[in-house]
């Protein structure tokens, strides 16, 4: 199971391009994830379940827990 969607594939499924989605995360402007500084580089958490509910569409089967699914 994957606990955080990629950088990729959230720009990939708003149709928006990676940078896009980094500046966002970064000012805040997107909700469905955080971006931290450390030291000179970010790192980036996405939420499966906050972004996909974000964009409206299906969580995918690689996202739910196993517990979920039952």
């Amino acid at each position: 199971m994957n606990r955080n969607v990629k950088i990729e594939e959230a720009a990939k499924e708003m149709g928006k391009s990676q940078q896009f989605i980094r500046i966002g995360l970064q000012r805040k402007t997107l909700p469905f994830g955080v971006a931290e500084k450390l030291s000179t580089k970010y790192t980036y958490y996405i939420s499966p379940i906050q972004f996909y509910k974000y964009i409206g569409k299906a969580i995918p089967e690689k996202y739910i827990e196993k517990e979920q699914k039952k």
